[in-house]
């Protein structure tokens, strides 16, 4: 039995049937970590939604910010932007039970050792208190009143974690923090203009992982998101501050990375496959 971890999809269905096939990928035998974003901007979102459905408990993923745009689509509380790639997913026969699926996915996930989000953790976060922080925002998905969660959802205010927020301010921070987080302050002040690489950024700002005294230090954890933090896997030498970035670029052209995750928690072999580039760079 094989474990491992993938970054973000985007819709690019082909890179990934060719990576399962690279690891010699088992659903029977294996099991992989979806880290979110997986449609949007690629060309086959449809396809890969329905591969993964099928895949199904040897398949574990994770929401992504583009995952979550898409549910706020289905629900008409959000219109669909000139580089969405996710018409094909709306207008399918079986797209009720298809995105029925993907509001029942995890926003974060602790397993062998590992904590698996999709973009970050705040300072504060332990990763306990992140899991249980995720579980909130999976009640509300999985809720009777998904269309008020998401018509609440976007914002960026409130831009800081504080334990007395209630209601839609903290569902979103959570969100924010889980989905869309790169920099932030050490006080955990999230920044979201910034969408460059570590080393642009801005005043007072850190890469969220480099925070210091970061509560999560102690618990290796992988995410994605982040295409322009590594380009390409053969970057990645080592854990970075404890933590294993995976977006590697797939849908602009770099390629789409799996971790195999060893015996202990924290030790990884990457195998990658390249891709072609399948959207021009736009602002997520």
């Amino acid at each position: 039995m094989s474990l491992y971890c993938i970054g973000d999809l985007q819709g690019c269905h082909l890179p990934f049937q060719r990576l399962l096939e690279k690891i010699d990928f088992s659903a029977s035998r294996d099991t992989v970590y979806l880290l979110g974003d997986l449609v949007n901007r690629g060309p086959d979102s449809l396809g890969l939604l329905r591969h993964l459905m099928a895949l199904g408990d040897a398949a574990k993923c994770l929401l992504g910010n583009h995952d979550l745009h898409l549910l706020a689509l289905w629900q008409g509380v959000r219109k669909a932007g000139r580089h969405d790639t996710v018409q094909s997913v709306l207008q399918a026969p079986d797209s009720a039970a298809l995105l029925d699926w993907l509001r029942h996915r995890a926003m974060a996930l602790q397993r062998h050792g590992w904590l698996m989000v999709h973009a970050g953790v705040l300072p504060q976060w332990t990763a306990a208190q992140t899991l249980v922080l995720a579980a909130e925002v999976e009640q509300a998905l999985r809720g009777p009143d998904l269309k008020s969660f998401l018509t609440a959802m976007y914002g960026n205010a409130p831009s800081q974690w504080h334990d007395r927020l209630a209601g839609a301010d903290r569902l979103r921070v959570i969100v924010n923090a889980l989905t869309r987080l790169r920099f932030c302050t050490p006080d955990g002040v999230m920044d979201f203009a910034s969408k460059d690489g570590a080393g642009a950024k801005p005043p007072g700002f850190l890469p969220w992982f480099e925070v210091p005294g970061r509560a999560s230090q102690g618990t290796p954890m992988a995410f994605g998101h982040w295409s322009t933090l590594v380009k390409d896997a053969r970057q990645i030498k080592g854990l970075r501050n404890n933590t294993l970035p995976l977006d590697t670029g797939c849908v602009w052209g770099g390629c789409l990375t799996a971790a195999r995750l060893g015996a202990t928690a924290g030790e990884f072999e990457l195998i990658a496959v390249k891709c072609e580039q399948a959207q021009q760079p736009a602002t997520d």
